[in-house]
């Protein structure tokens, strides 16, 4: 983030006070956003603090509710591992064999496409780890309520 706001400043101090803009600091601004944005995504799925639809979670209850929470985040990691993980593998590999690179930078453009798989794997890690707590809490609420069960007899 602080590479992309110097980049930034260097870009206006080029274009007003120089008057001769800098070649690259438009490009590499362009692809600095790309990766904090999608490197937050990966980030926010760690935090649960992506956009959620809450209208069916709030209105089921106990297990249909757990039940409900865990098929969504496999759907995540489903998505995250065909989708960002494999298709961008394929898309950095196909990248990589064109041998494109980017305009003003010559950088190549593989580079640039690796952040998909990256945050691809950061959000299965991540989906992962919620799916473990989950199916922990779940067994955790089981067991209380066959041991409370047990004591009512």
């Amino acid at each position: 983030m602080a590479v992309a706001v110097v980049n930034v400043l260097w870009q206006v101090f080029t274009r007003f006070v120089l008057g001769s803009p800098s070649s690259f600091t438009d490009e590499l601004a362009r692809y600095l956003l790309i990766w904090i944005g999608v490197l937050g995504a990966g980030y926010a799925v760690g935090q649960r603090a992506h956009l959620a639809l809450e209208l069916l979670p709030e209105r089921l209850t106990g297990r249909s509710r757990r039940v409900l929470g865990v098929v969504i985040q496999v759907s995540i990691l489903l998505f995250a591992l065909v989708v960002m993980v494999v298709g961008g593998f394929r898309l950095v590999y196909v990248q990589h064999s064109l041998g494109q690179a980017s305009a003003a930078l010559q950088l190549p453009l593989s580079f640039v496409y690796a952040v998909v798989p990256l945050a691809g794997l950061f959000i299965v890690f991540y989906t992962s780890a919620h799916i473990a707590k989950m199916s922990r809490a779940g067994a955790d609420e089981e067991e209380a309520s066959s041991e409370y069960e047990s004591a009512d007899v």
